[in-house]
């Protein structure tokens, strides 16, 4: 006679298995959607790089090139 409480482990561990399939499909399948929406994005990120950086030396060559003059408080007349 075989034991109703391994037929039902059983039965829960085929659906656990079950279950667990399906979320490994759709984990695959999210990141494989991730990886494309990283590939279609790869020409912003460089756009954002690139004004990134032409920032970084306009700030740098407006402060090079910034009269020290006119930094100074005016005098009063």
């Amino acid at each position: 006679m075989e034991n109703p409480h391994a037929e039902r482990q059983n039965v829960l561990l085929q659906r656990i298995i079950k279950n667990a399939d399906k979320c490994t499909e759709t984990i695959v399948e999210l990141n494989q959607c991730l990886e494309e929406i990283i590939r279609a994005n790869a020409h912003v990120k460089t756009a954002a790089d690139l004004v990134t950086k032409y920032r970084k030396n306009v700030q740098y060559n407006l402060e090079a090139t910034r009269d020290p003059e006119s930094t100074r408080i005016p005098d009063k007349m």
